[in-house]
């Protein structure tokens, strides 16, 4: 949040002109600076904030529903719309009231429309749209993930064209950002996401109920854990390995997993819901096979585009972003592997990689300036719960068919 920048507003709002304004020093004309109010509702955070043109972030709210879904033990949808419906109003007026900008000063209002739950999605586009014809603003409809994936160029400075890797309890996606809305779909889970797998594991392990691991969320209660624990003390078979591609998977994975905490309750004579002695070694070897399957997708993303020109080696760029992103052991084992390809390594800091409001508020501002998806109408509009990210090269990925050198020496770097 920008002290200086809201003070400027406020000052100009005293004004006679009425408004904020600067001189261009293209065209010497006065103009007013560009607002977007962002809102955020795709799975289970309420958020909002409003977002300049020059990237501060003037105000910004967030409502979370973790604690309520800890207790039924996962997200279910219409819970999660009720609790968005209760909060939705709250949350905009509080990122408005601390931004000092008022609806009719915002250039435009933009929102998450796809992916995500459906009855999620509705709120914060039902919400939107009757701010939008209330006060007759344009309407910036926003992809969530191309939100989470340009977000870095918020807080770096980032040019076209870059390698991405999304991480989430809902996506797993990498994809070269050529464009505000131009990608290129590298692969992508083809079942469930690195953050769905750690929160069942989470709960199958009945984290909830460690001492260590109080109103945690899933993923985080296991990188805690794992840091006490020998992830040597099991060993979890990496998935896909006769796939030369940069898709994922996790499900077989999770299976493997079930498997090894049936046997170690077998033998330490104890039912589901119990905890197991050995539960931070397990932890430890969880999240280590997590990381080296995503680690060794993304090298083969890197391989591939520097070998077709997609990115140059002399500055290409790996960007991490998504709520996994902030798992402090996948974080460093990535780093490791850009810094052993000569890739820069960016990552969004923690509270920006999961889901918020200054993101898509960052989008429409991203999208303004390009002069792309910005409605004068909305009639039509629909929210997406299912929706695709950029135009899909994973054919062409597997069938380039790189393989992958051995990653020990990136290993010993990270750990």
């Amino acid at each position: 949040m920008k002290s200086i920048a809201r003070s400027l507003l406020r000052a100009a709002r005293c004004s006679p002109a009425g408004g904020l304004r600067s001189r261009s020093a293209h065209c010497g004309k006065l103009h007013r600076p560009k607002l977007v109010l962002g809102i955020e509702t795709s799975c289970d955070d309420t958020a909002a904030a409003v977002v300049d043109e020059a990237g501060n972030v003037l105000g910004e709210a967030l409502q979370c529903q973790r604690e309520v879904h800890l207790k039924t033990g996962g997200i279910i949808p219409h819970v999660a719309q009720q609790l968005h419906r209760e909060n939705i109003e709250q949350v905009v007026k509080e990122a408005l009231s601390v931004s000092g900008v008022s609806v009719n000063e915002l250039t435009a209002i933009a929102t998450t429309v796809k992916p995500g739950l459906a009855l999620s999605l509705e709120v914060g586009l039902d919400y939107s749209l009757k701010l939008v014809n209330k006060y007759q603003k344009p309407f910036i409809p926003i992809h969530h993930m191309e939100a989470h994936a340009l977000t870095i160029r918020l807080t770096n400075q980032v040019e076209f064209p870059f390698l991405v890797l999304l991480l989430s309890g809902g996506h797993c996606i990498l994809a070269v950002a050529q464009g505000v809305s131009d990608f290129l779909l590298l692969g992508q889970s083809i079942d469930i996401a690195p953050g769905d797998m750690l929160d069942k594991v989470a709960r199958r392990l009945s984290l909830i109920k460690h001492p260590e691991c109080h109103g945690m969320a899933g993923g985080k209660a296991i990188e805690h854990l794992a840091q006490t624990g020998n992830r040597q003390q099991y060993t979890f078979s990496l998935p896909m390995q006769r796939y030369r591609n940069c898709d994922f998977s996790f499900s077989g994975l999770q299976n493997l997993i079930n498997n090894t905490i049936i046997q170690k309750e077998k033998e330490e004579g104890i039912q589901e819901g119990e905890l197991l002695s050995c539960v931070k070694d397990i932890a430890a070897a969880v999240q280590h096979v997590v990381a080296i399957h995503i680690i060794q997708r993304t090298y083969r993303a890197m391989l591939f585009c520097i070998k077709n020109g997609i990115l140059s080696p002399k500055h290409a760029t790996l960007v991490v972003s998504g709520g996994v992103a902030s798992n402090q052991y996948i974080r460093k084992g990535l780093q490791a592997l850009a810094n052993a390809n000569s890739f820069a390594f960016l990552s969004p800091p923690p509270r920006l990689c999961t889901d918020n409001g200054v993101m898509i508020a960052w989008n429409g501002i991203e999208r303004l300036r390009a002069g792309l998806g910005v409605l004068n109408s909305t009639e039509g509009i629909r929210f997406e719960p299912k929706a695709p990210l950029g135009t899909d090269i994973s054919n062409q990925v597997e069938e380039d068919s790189i393989k992958v050198p051995k990653l020990r020496k990136i290993l010993q770097l990270a750990s």
